[in-house]
């Protein structure tokens, strides 16, 4: 065999070792939708927002993809300087669904007043999303958990 038909099957067989090594797993990509996603919503950025949750999202609230956004724009014109802190996230990932639990805690600004819009400092509200997974990319599709009716 020449040296080129031996680095090109070294190449091929190493190929899927690395990619096995540095692919992210589902966690880590539901990790970083949390990370993208609370970032987007301190920014206010609707687009980078709704990219996370599925069109065909529902939750036990009688939340829909386009009700949960019209939410959103609404929330953003009312509330400014708005924080996100979470903790304690727990993924449970099987197949192309996935959980994840957190407690979350939310500051924003209204008008003058600024103060804990949800949870507060002693006992976050701890939430439950249902994910589901399209191609390589997951989406929320519920959310269980918040402390108000709409």
């Amino acid at each position: 065999m020449s040296k080129k038909t031996i680095i090109f099957l070294f190449i091929l067989l190493a190929l899927p070792i690395i990619l096995y090594l540095f692919w992210p797993s589902d966690e880590s990509r539901i990790k970083k939708l949390f990370r993208e996603g609370s970032k987007a919503i301190e920014k206010e950025d609707i687009d980078t927002v709704m990219s996370k949750v599925s069109y065909n999202y529902r939750d036990e609230y009688g939340l829909t993809y386009l009700y949960t956004k019209e939410l959103m724009k609404s929330v953003f014109q009312q509330m400014n300087d708005i924080k996100i802190e979470y903790e304690n996230l727990k993924i449970g990932v099987n197949t192309n669904v996935a959980t994840a639990d957190t407690d979350v805690r939310i500051i924003a600004t209204v008008g003058n007043d600024t103060g804990y819009i949800l949870g507060d400092l002693a006992k976050p509200v701890h939430l439950k999303f249902t994910l589901e997974k399209e191609r390589t990319k997951w989406f929320v599709t519920k959310t269980e958990g918040l402390p108000f009716n709409f």
